[in-house]
């Protein structure tokens, strides 16, 4: 993978990914007064000045744009807890199950429009991008592991960046080590049309005139 933008790899591109994530539910503190929303996803609301509610990411952000409310950061998102995942990232092989699969998707958005409502955002960014680079690394550790006779991969805990990154990569390199170290388990079309088996014709056979 080195070498190679997240973009030459990913199947889906950072946009469609956020697209997918907008659907993670924050929190919101709301600065006016409005009945529910019935959405095709659930309902949402009432929403009441200073009472914390309960919406979809990307209402909290078209809210957050027109200022009728402030984003309530995840509690992933503090640096303490950040900095527990960082260290139990860099102390095991294992990815860490303490991070939500959208974490990439969801913290690009709130830095991109709600970074004033994030604590010490430069902190919190810094440990995001470092918990990002250590597990990319134990990713491809794990695939040097690879083999001509490897015919599935386990990984555990992978985000969806990771894992729409990582995916296509495995498929290409399968297909590599399977064309590379073992010619046997692709089919041959000269090696497949000698082994169709021969017709015999049993007829008797005319004598020749003379």
């Amino acid at each position: 993978m080195a070498g190679q933008s997240d973009s030459e790899l990913s199947l889906f591109s950072a946009e469609e990914l956020e697209f997918t994530a907008e659907d993670e539910i924050v929190e919101i503190v709301p600065n006016l007064k409005m009945p529910p929303l019935n959405l095709i996803s659930g309902d949402f609301g009432p929403f009441t000045p200073q009472i914390v509610t309960k919406v979809p990411l990307w209402l909290a952000v078209a809210l957050k744009k027109r200022g009728k409310c402030s984003i309530c950061p995840p509690q992933w998102m503090s640096l303490e807890k950040l900095t527990q995942v960082l260290e139990a990232e860099r102390d095991s092989q294992e990815m860490s199950e303490q991070l939500p699969f959208h974490y990439v998707e969801i913290s690009r958005l709130l830095f991109e429009h709600a970074r004033d409502n994030i604590p010490d955002v430069y902190m919190v960014r810094s440990l995001i991008e470092d918990i990002r680079d250590v597990r990319f690394h134990k990713v491809e550790t794990d695939l040097e592991a690879f083999s001509g006779r490897t015919i599935a991969v386990k990984i555990k805990n992978l985000s969806a960046m990771e894992v729409n990154i990582v995916r296509p990569f495995i498929g290409r390199a399968l297909q590599a080590f399977y064309k590379h170290d073992s010619p046997d388990l692709i089919p041959d079309p000269e090696r497949v049309s000698d082994s169709r088996p021969q017709v015999v014709n049993n007829a008797p056979r005319r004598q020749l005139r003379r």
